[in-house]
């Protein structure tokens, strides 16, 4: 090897590689960015699809048809209970109130049965273990065994649903 093919290849390896431009990269997400606002911009105008209240209507339209005819319902609030918890729960009260979902014309005979609703209430809710409470669905199963017990002491077709308003552990 001759001294100038040498000197030539460390020359070479001592130059440094030249860098790739990062113009190409930051032009096209120049253009892109540009593209999905004016895309947006065009949509939301109504330039592209149809007007923006003609699209607004027609959904609204559509979510309202999709949404169930309520029930007439009347709602009466229960008193709230307070339960003495056990020593060792590390909690000493448990503040609960609800209110019942009742068939309309038929307020006065869960209203003359209360005080027994808020017996059984009160009694079950001192028979629950803190432990369950934990679980995740826990407020879900509670709420399902008061509203059977509520139907049980009122009867079939007067008290559709318990809804509770208030649940804590002080």
């Amino acid at each position: 090897m001759s001294d100038a093919t040498a000197s030539e290849a460390e020359a070479a390896e001592e130059a440094p590689p030249k860098k790739k431009s990062k113009l190409p990269l930051i032009l096209g997400l120049v253009l892109a960015i540009a593209g999905g606002a004016g895309g947006f911009f065009a949509v939301r105008m109504g330039l592209i699809g149809g007007s923006h209240d003609e699209a607004a209507t027609g959904a609204e339209a559509e979510s309202l048809a999709d949404l169930p005819v309520l029930a007439p319902a009347v709602f009466l609030p229960m008193e709230p209970i307070v339960v003495n918890l056990p020593a060792d729960s590390g909690h000493q009260h448990l503040r609960f109130s609800a209110q019942l979902e009742v068939v309309p014309g038929r307020e006065r005979e869960v209203t003359d049965v209360m005080p027994r609703i808020t017996d059984v209430l009160n009694t079950y809710l001192r028979a629950v273990d803190l432990a369950a409470l934990a679980e995740s669905n826990a407020l879900t199963t509670l709420r399902a065994q008061l509203l059977r017990r509520v139907q049980v002491i009122t009867g079939e077709g007067r008290v559709r649903d318990l809804l509770i308003m208030e649940f804590v552990l002080d």
